[in-house]
């Protein structure tokens, strides 16, 4: 493998590893570093989405206690099946619309500038969830995964649809979205975190499947290089994130959000950068 090729797929796992599980879009940071590092093309837009399974995976050995709580007891605990069908009913709608859209969204949308768009929108909903919270400290409705409804899978579920527009992120939207509908910050997060297992494992196969006669067995070095830099910054990213939700908002997130999609917007209207669709 071409030693600038590894390093650009090493990066590229970087990338996905450290965003993915922040609100601050994994696929629209992907889709920016590929433009700069001249990485493009349909092969690599299913090399974008199957490294996601390495941060998938990084969440499944932290959680592993809790997972394997899920596979023991879900023919016999009512609390583990009741757990099962909520992933299960909070997946169904970003499945759902994502198969009728998929195409469409990733030949309109998968771009440097739309993406810079969804990140100051991203970021101002995020400023108003957070001001919101301040100016009105309720008490969270739900303060564990186990106390959450159908009702409240379904909600986190359709709030996971709008992260098929790319810059949203998927973290962000069933973290924040969660908050609106009345779970804790601790909840809505580790059930993102959840939720994120089939989801991305979903988006994998599919990807992957669907655009098997673009891949050949000389591509697995490269996609293994990324899935495992995506896996090692995935799992040091939600070690870090898990003790920073403890103390603190997700206010520095949305001002970031807003800079950098100022910023992108800016250099490509005055054409300092050469971004590449």
């Amino acid at each position: 493998m071409d030693i600038f090729l590894a390093l650009k797929a090493i990066i590229m796992g970087l990338v996905e590893g450290f965003t993915e599980f922040l609100p601050i879009s994994s696929t629209g940071h992907l889709i920016l570093a590929a433009s700069l590092l001249n990485f493009t093309g349909e092969k690599v837009k299913v090399f974008e989405i199957a490294i996601q399974a390495g941060a998938m995976l990084s969440v499944i050995w932290e959680f592993r206690v809790r997972i394997g709580a899920v596979f023991a007891g879900i023919t016999s605990d009512p609390k583990q099946q009741k757990f099962v069908v909520n992933l299960i009913v909070a997946f169904l709608p970003a499945a759902f619309l994502g198969l009728l859209f998929s195409k469409m969204i990733k030949q309109y949308l998968f771009a440097p500038v739309p993406v810079a768009m969804a990140f100051i929108v991203g970021g101002l909903i995020i400023l108003w969830v957070e001001n919101r919270n301040r100016n009105r400290p309720e008490k969270p409705r739900v303060d564990s995964v186990d106390d959450m409804t159908l009702l409240d899978a379904f909600k986190v579920g359709c709030a996971q649809a709008f992260a098929l527009i790319p810059g949203t992120s998927r973290s962000g939207a069933t973290i924040i979205g969660g908050m609106l509908f009345g779970l804790s910050r601790k909840a809505s997060t580790e059930f993102s975190f959840f939720l994120a297992i089939p989801t991305l494992l979903g988006a994998t196969v599919y990807s992957v499947y669907k655009e098997r006669a673009l891949l050949s067995i000389a591509d697995l070095p490269l996609f293994g290089l990324g899935g495992l830099s995506a896996f090692i910054s995935a799992f040091l990213c939600v070690r870090w994130l898990l003790r920073y939700i403890s103390t603190h908002d997700f206010t520095i997130f949305a001002w970031y959000r807003i800079v950098f999609g100022i910023v992108i917007l800016a250099t490509a209207h005055y054409e300092w950068v050469k971004w590449i669709d």
